[in-house]
């Protein structure tokens, strides 16, 4: 996995079907695609993460399943990503024992980040940038400003994520975060590979005038 890879599209209750928007994020070259089915049995996450393992095979794009590594591992996902309540990354590392598999870590203030880079996760998620509803108990807001900070002080890849959108990516682009994500535009388009698409060419086209 490199360090930059702009957006990551993360797969949670898609308009267009869970395999139809992985599918789009493959057509469109996307590096990492997370599944992230909150309340659901884990047989049905399970179903659902092979179908999306079976589309990523063999293509650029890693497949990151959220939450649990045993889903992960019995997937064969590239990776799993955890919350800050979820297993912690050295347990997960044990518990799935293969090697050359991505940990991400959802960090959401200076203190979570600085603890994660203790732990050397693949990535962290930092946010949320901005208000949004994705979750039942939102945590607080960071801010661009702090947002940029976070990333700045840790020598970690991070995603930026929380209420990102066309109008200000690149702010939040300017603010120091490579990568991103914008998971209600995509999730709630009918046609996901359009929405993923466009998102590439603004984060392809910053990166050619400003890095």
């Amino acid at each position: 996995m490199t360090g930059r890879f702009g957006l990551y599209v993360i797969l949670t209750d898609p308009v267009a079907g869970y395999t139809a928007c992985a599918e789009a994020a493959v057509a469109e070259g996307v590096g990492l695609v997370q599944l992230r089915m909150k309340n659901r049995p884990p047989e049905e996450i399970l179903r659902t993460a092979e179908a999306i393992r079976s589309i990523t095979r063999g293509t650029r794009t890693l497949f990151i399943v959220n939450d649990d590594v045993r889903i992960a591992a019995a997937a064969g996902a590239d990776g799993v990503h955890l919350g800050q309540n979820d297993m912690d990354i050295d347990e997960a590392r044990r518990v799935w024992g293969e090697p050359g598999r991505i940990y991400g870590l959802s960090t959401h203030s200076r203190p979570q980040a600085e603890a994660a880079a203790a732990a050397r996760p693949d990535y962290i998620g930092v946010g949320p940038v901005f208000k949004t509803p994705t979750k039942a108990v939102p945590d607080p807001v960071l801010g661009l400003k702090e947002m940029g900070a976070i990333i700045a002080a840790v020598d970690l890849p991070a995603v930026a994520i929380g209420g990102i959108n066309e109008s200000n990516l690149f702010a939040v682009l300017a603010r120091g975060a490579v990568n991103f994500a914008a998971v209600r535009p995509v999730m709630q388009s009918a046609d996901p590979r359009a929405v993923i698409g466009r998102y590439m060419r603004i984060w392809k086209d910053y990166c050619e005038k400003n890095l």
